[in-house]
């Protein structure tokens, strides 16, 4: 085993026993400093930096909380919606409106019951941040057709330059062949309005047998999202089956291949289609084994000067976060920095700090800063 493996393993039993005591990471560039800054979150998913560098947060049994600079975590916020928590249905992602300063508009993704709870489909919603509370709930996106399914509800949202929203949806599991049609959301990256209306660029909006939202398609379920900060593209990864996971441009109209084309196969072996076929995308990047990713950014901080442009991943599976060195469309160079519990979002604050959340019942609130 290297030296940097060694000492990235050594720091990461650390960090299990120590019970997230601050500890440092050696990293290719850095020595980095691990600290907690809060525990006891319910499965945490996704979050959100404040105008005062905090974070808003959520917990997938569906609870949405506010997160101090000090490490103080707020009561639930009031006023969510009904929201079904099984399976990997919850709360899941959240994001602030670009101009929220002013409008204090807040947007999150959940598993929207149906049929007194027995179905479900990911949902979003808006509503004004006051305080301890929301106000003017309104539902600005459903996905149909509503599931019994507890599995691959996506979803992350991102705004475009234009103000749009991305979100990015799973094929719920037993519905696979669904990402391969137009006439459903599941498999899709959808593309909306801020107030739930249909952008009149969005590729389909003229075309009568496929639903207005989508964007593009074939997709299995994708936990990470963000805008290339040159390009304004939609960067995205998706779970795999048994291996296979994808880093994709999401791009409009392009079909990902989902469950046609794919380096994964099924659970316990078997094979799933081909690894290509004419007229669909090859991933960008895959894993194979599979590292179940979840939350993603391109970092742009000071702090770690020399991960600018990078691509940050959080691995569920391995435990760790995963930097990925680009150029232009390309990977070209992948380190793993193991941080001891599952890494569901990875998130940037105002500093350049970083700071990553842990799926577990009793979930963390993690800070990264490079070590003195």
């Amino acid at each position: 085993m290297k030296k940097s493996l060694l000492a990235a393993s050594v720091a990461a039993l650390l960090l299990s026993q120590l019970g997230m005591a601050a500890t440092q990471l050696d990293s290719e560039k850095y020595p980095i400093q691990i600290e907690k800054v809060t525990d006891g979150l319910s499965h945490p998913w996704g979050m959100a930096v404040m105008p005062d560098g905090g974070l808003l947060v959520t917990e997938r049994s569906g609870n949405l909380r506010i997160i101090s600079t000090s490490g103080q975590v707020s009561d639930p916020i009031k006023g969510l919606p009904a929201v079904r928590a099984y399976g990997q249905g919850g709360l899941l992602d959240v994001q602030l409106d670009p101009d929220f300063a002013s409008n204090q508009w807040v947007y999150f993704s959940f598993s929207e019951p149906l049929n007194d709870g027995k179905e479900s489909s990911t949902a979003v919603a808006r509503a004004k941040l006051n305080g301890d509370s929301l106000s003017e709930l309104e539902i600005i996106f459903r996905a149909n057709p509503k599931l019994d399914s507890p599995y691959h509800f996506g979803s992350r949202l991102v705004f475009d330059r234009q103000g749009n929203l991305f979100i990015t949806l799973g094929d719920r599991g037993s519905r696979r062949q669904d990402a391969q049609t137009l006439d459903t959301h599941h498999g899709k990256v959808v593309r909306i309005s801020k107030n739930g209306d249909i952008p009149k660029d969005n590729p389909y909006i003229n075309q009568d047998n496929a639903l207005d939202e989508i964007w593009s398609l074939g997709h299995r379920n994708m936990q990470g999202a963000a805008l290339h900060p040159q390009t304004g593209e939609l960067w995205t990864h998706e779970h795999g089956p048994q291996g296979g996971d994808e880093i994709n441009i999401a791009r409009a109209t392009k079909n990902y291949g989902w469950p046609v084309i794919t380096y994964g196969e099924e659970y316990g072996g078997g094979k799933i289609g081909t690894t290509s076929q004419d007229g669909l995308e090859q991933p960008l990047y895959y894993w194979v084994p599979s590292i179940a990713p979840s939350g993603m950014m391109f970092y742009s901080g000071k702090l770690f000067d020399n991960w600018q442009g990078n691509l940050l991943v959080g691995s569920l599976k391995f435990s760790q976060l995963v930097r990925l060195e680009l150029d232009g469309d390309k990977v070209i160079h992948e380190e793993r920095m193991d941080i001891g519990q599952r890494v569901r979002d990875v998130e940037q604050g105002p500093d350049g700090t970083l700071y990553l959340l842990t799926d577990q019942p009793d979930g963390q609130l993690l800070k990264l800063t490079p070590a003195k």
